[in-house]
Order: structure tokens, then sequence, then C-alpha cells
């Protein structure tokens, strides 16, 4: 039997093409930066930056492909998952996609959400150790993603969170099931009702990830930390914890002029990726894969307990909230003319006044409570 068949016979996708993916094999690297024969890691990339890599139903049906090709792959060392550009990992599914193609059609939603939760089940069923490169924000379905790899390194530019309950959805793609498992009860049920985000630092803070790494660089090549975050630890006055919480008032100002005199420099992530990959690389891989898979068993047992009658939910909502939410998104943004911000969110008030008359849930209905141009409020 050939080299090539003992690598690849047994992916159900060596052949595939990826349009809506990046998906390459990158040689291990030495800590001194030299290159090992033979021995890859595969690296996956999404490819949507102008929608801060959210992801569609076709990218998510390659998404499923790749994690199948680099699981199967016998030269491969870790998976790592990862998306172009500076500014997003992912932020989740495609809005315009979600409000076009599912708005008011729960049966084709159901049937996406079976994409999307196999491609969860690809990422905790693995064959190999699956990094999450964080290069920017890892919001709602892309909190998820990230939530169900091994490990994750991120730009400490990064921001965490979700966004369903603000957006008429339910973080149930993962995030219910997994959340509390790293960062407890409390933090993570405020993280999914509230949808506050949380800076890099403090999700390091939290247990959330592994490891942050400086991404902003002057013209001298010294490195910045992010300068929208604190980094005092308690606050004297209230007594509570601070660090890592954002920068609010002129020091946020402050923060955002340093931000934009500066560059975004994402080879020091890089770097990090790469070290980590090295120590996997020096473990024997069948005891990796058996520690990983029991490690794994903590997140799988509520996933595979949950993800089918969360899909259900998740697709009866499409004819609910979830119209009302993702239109919201997606005719809202913008700035009025007096400088003010247009809102992407419902009138939540509204809603709840409609819900308490006993109003029939309809399209006119919904209409009434989008976001309007002329309102003051931001």
């Amino acid at each position: 039997m050939s080299e090539e068949m003992w690598t690849n016979r047994h992916s159900l996708a060596e052949n595939a093409d990826f349009k809506y993916l990046k998906v390459e094999l990158k040689p291990l690297k030495k800590p001194d930066g030299s290159v090992v024969d033979d021995i890859f890691d595969a690296w996956i990339w999404l490819n949507n930056p102008k929608q801060y890599n959210s992801y569609t139903t076709a990218s998510l049906r390659e998404l499923c492909l790749a994690l199948d090709w680099a699981s199967t792959r016998a030269d491969v060392n870790c998976v790592v998952l990862t998306a172009v550009d500076d500014k997003a990992f992912c932020t989740g599914g495609n809005t315009v996609e979600y409000e076009n193609d599912y708005s008011w059609r729960p049966q084709e939603y159901r049937s996406y959400m079976g994409v999307f939760n196999r491609m969860i089940s690809l990422i905790l069923e693995n064959e190999k150790p699956v990094i999450n490169r964080v290069n920017g924000m890892r919001i709602a379905g892309g909190q998820e993603m990230g939530l169900a790899c091994d490990f994750t390194v991120s730009s400490d530019l990064a921001r965490y969170g979700q966004a369903g309950p603000k957006h008429g959805s339910a973080p149930d793609g993962g995030s219910t099931d997994f959340l509390d498992l790293y960062v407890g009860f409390a933090r993570s049920v405020e993280s999914c009702v509230l949808c506050e985000q949380w800076s890099a630092h403090k999700s390091l803070h939290l247990g959330l990830v592994n490891e942050i790494v400086p991404v902003l660089k002057d013209n001298e090549g010294t490195w910045i930390p992010n300068p929208l975050v604190r980094y005092d630890w308690v606050d004297t006055t209230s007594g509570q914890i601070v660090y890592g919480d954002f920068l609010t008032g002129e020091a946020k100002k402050a923060g955002l002029k340093i931000l934009k005199s500066n560059k975004v420099d994402l080879s020091g992530l890089d770097v990090a990726v790469e070290t980590l990959s090295w120590k996997l690389a020096n473990t024997f891989p069948g005891c990796t894969r058996k520690t990983l898979t029991s490690v794994r068993k903590k997140k799988l047992h509520w996933w595979d307990a949950n993800r089918e009658s969360n899909r259900e939910w998740l697709a009866l909502n499409m004819a609910v909230e979830a119209a009302a939410g993702f239109r919201a998104f997606n005719v809202g943004g913008g700035v009025r003319e007096d400088g003010s911000r247009i809102s992407r969110e419902v009138d939540f008030i509204e809603v709840r006044r409609a819900i308490a008359r006993g109003e029939n849930w309809s399209q006119d209905l919904v209409e009434s409570w989008m976001p309007k141009s002329s309102d003051n409020n931001s």
C-alpha cells in the first residue's frame, strides 16, 4: 500500500474542493523555527472577512468536510481552526442568509442546524487536538465553535460573548452546554442571557482561554498590550475585581487613539500556536487522543443530551422571535444625521407589551418593532 493511501485512506473528503474556506497543511515547526519533515498541522480558515467571518450554509458544509479530512490524516499533528484578517474569528451565522432563507421557514432552519450540529460534533470527536486560533471577535456561533475546541490561543484584542437573546435566539449551539464547564454557572448564565462581551484578558482570568498574545505593534516594533482594557486588579472604591474590564469615557477615547495609530501584527499569535503544536507533538499520539476523549466527555455528555431538542426549538423559533431579531439586525445599524447610532435590536419593551396584550404574532407586528432611523434612542 502506498504512503499516500496510508495517510488519506479513511477520509470522506480527501478530494473536496473548498470555495468558502482556506484549508492548508503547514509543516510542524520546532521552537527555533525550523521545519519538521513529514508531519503537519491542518489549518482551517474561515474566509468571509467582509461579514466578520460569519458562516453560511455552504461554508458549514465545507467545514464539516475539512474537519473530517484533518481528523483522519495520519500525518497531521493537530488542527488549527481560525479565520482570515484580524477583526473577527467568527461572529456566528450569517444574518442576511438567516433572514432571507430561514426566517418563517422553520423546517429549512432545522435542516441547517443539522449541518451546524455535525460540525460541532466533528470538533468534539476529532482524532486530533483542536486549537482555536482567535484572531478577533469570537461571538455567538463563533463562541460555540471555539468552546468545542480543546485549546484557545487568542489575540489580546479579541472579544468573547453571545448574541442570542438580544437578536432573537438562544445560544443552544453549544454555549448552554459548554460555557459553565469553563467559567461556572454564574458567569455562564450572565454571558448567555445578557450578551455582554468579555475582553481576552477577562476571558483568560475566567479560565475561558489558554493564552493571550499582544498583537498591536508600534513603528519601532514594540508590542503594545490591548489599550482598551483595565490592568489594575481591584477597584479601590467598590472592591470589585476589574482586571480586563473595558475602559470607558476619556480612558476609552485615549485607548482608541493608540489602537488607530498603530498596526496589528498576528505573527506573535502564530508563534504561540506553533509552540503549543510542538508541545502536543512531543506526546504519544494514542495517549493524547485517549486523554482528549476522556476530558471531552463532559462536553459530549451535555451536547448529546440536548442538541436535538435544542435544534427543534431553534427551528420553531425562526417563525417567532428569530424572525424579528434577525430582521432588526439587518435593517438597523448606521448613523443618524445627529451622529447617534441606529440600533440593530427590536424595541424590546414593545415586544413585551404586545405579548401582554395577547396579540397574534405576524409579519406586520414584527415590522412595528424594527429600529427607526428617526428614533433618538441608540
